[in-house]
């Protein structure tokens, strides 16, 4: 089936993720896959858009799993000969009111939505095909963390030639920070949220400037995108967006026509880039 063009969205059986599968099962050309961590709950979400009249598939995927990573991964290869379409939108926040110790909220706030992120990106975008497009959903709440930052934390975060391994460093020793109580004095905001989104836009940066160097000519585009304030499990009822509202640039973005060159490393929200 390598003629068949294929799109994946992570995190997809409610909220965000299950309104961008509803929107890509409208507009785009080809199979889209719905995942969750729970066979049961990515089922049921399938059967909604069935119902809808929409014919979304199914594989399970866990992004704190890297052998749920691997049989996606394997699964595209054998079936597909690859992936069109990639919109990384899984992710986890606390909420505000919960009493979980901070260095914990840290530690496994960003072991999903920074580490999982990664290790799925770093499975699935080599799968990626020639005009393939890359969508890694993070928020505006970044930027906010961004500016709470110390200004020499916030000078490497924008610096244009971070490496991954030094990201993955600076991620690490938040965590480390949080953990020993000392991320305020040593220059870190006090949302652990913020930080993996932070880490969300600036991977994105530099996995847009490794596609430019190692698929050159392939017209592979790459972004960081923010849905907005929507109303989700996440982000609570009060939020004046509904999902489907939310989902608007992630699948504008998914489906850039062919021959365009950007945005690429950007942070779109609302159509628009926004700077960094």
């Amino acid at each position: 089936m390598s003629g068949v063009r294929v799109a994946v969205v992570t995190g997809s059986n409610k909220g965000i993720g299950l309104a961008i599968v509803r929107g890509l099962c409208q507009q785009f050309q080809g199979d889209v896959y719905l995942t969750a961590r729970n066979p049961k709950l990515g089922e049921e979400a399938v059967k909604t858009l069935n119902n809808e009249g929409l014919s979304p598939l199914f594989h399970q995927l866990d992004i704190n799993d890297p052998a749920s990573i691997r049989s996606l991964r394997d699964f595209l290869k054998e079936k597909y000969c690859g992936l069109d379409v990639l919109i990384n939108n899984a992710g986890i926040a606390f909420k505000v009111a919960d009493t979980t110790p901070f260095g914990t909220q840290a530690e496994v706030t960003l072991k999903t939505n920074f580490f999982g992120t990664r290790d799925v990106s770093h499975e699935l975008l080599p799968l990626i095909k020639p005009n393939g497009r890359v969508i890694n959903i993070s928020t505006m709440l970044a930027h906010s963390a961004l500016a709470k930052c110390s200004p020499e934390i916030q000078e490497k975060f924008r610096s244009d030639s971070i490496t991954e391994d030094e990201l993955v460093k600076l991620m690490e020793k938040f965590v480390e920070d949080a953990k020993n109580g000392v991320h305020q004095e040593r220059g870190w905001p006090n949302t652990a949220y913020g930080v993996s989104e932070i880490g969300i836009i600036v991977l994105s940066k530099i996995q847009a400037r490794q596609l430019k160097e190692t698929r050159k000519g392939e017209g592979i585009i790459l972004n960081a995108c923010c849905p907005g304030w929507v109303r989700t499990d996440m982000a609570g009822p009060k939020a004046p967006k509904s999902p489907d509202e939310g989902a608007v640039t992630p699948v504008y973005l998914a489906l850039l026509p062919t021959g365009v060159d950007s945005p690429h490393g950007e942070l779109v929200s609302e159509k628009k880039v926004v700077p960094w």
